[in-house]
């Protein structure tokens, strides 16, 4: 089977040894996406909705560096820092998945590795070869 892996050059992927999303024959992953620049900076600190949407963007991003698209997406998991803002992650979840509906799961967090994350997110995602 083939591997393949897409990097989007965000800093901690080359210092920490990951690939943003790995692909393996008909199955795909991507890596606990934050929402962060390509630059590291944090985009809408505090902002939980915002920063939903760009950690979906990151997840689109990666799938689509591995041959897939959100379409093949059967699981996301949502990473938040306060289990009462699942409404506002849940409503962006819902913005670009209302049509795919893959299975969903949140996790609360203590906290995250910078000041002003609120919310990461990851996917799995399966294309039949």
């Amino acid at each position: 089977m083939t591997r393949r892996h897409h990097e989007t050059g965000r800093p901690w992927e080359k210092s920490c040894g990951y690939s943003r999303a790995v692909r393996v024959g008909p199955y795909a992953e991507t890596a606990l996406c934050s929402p962060c620049g390509p630059d590291g900076a944090v985009l809408h600190p505090g902002d939980v909705y915002r920063q939903t949407l760009a950690c979906l963007d990151l997840v689109k991003e990666a799938l689509e560096g591995v041959g897939m698209t959100l379409a093949d997406v059967v699981k996301t998991r949502i990473y938040v820092a306060d289990p009462t803002h699942w409404e506002e992650s849940g409503r962006a979840h819902g913005e670009v998945f209302s049509e795919i509906r893959p299975a969903l799961g949140w996790v609360y967090m203590t906290g995250f590795f910078a000041p002003g994350i609120t919310v990461e997110v990851e996917a799995t995602a399966f294309r039949q070869e």
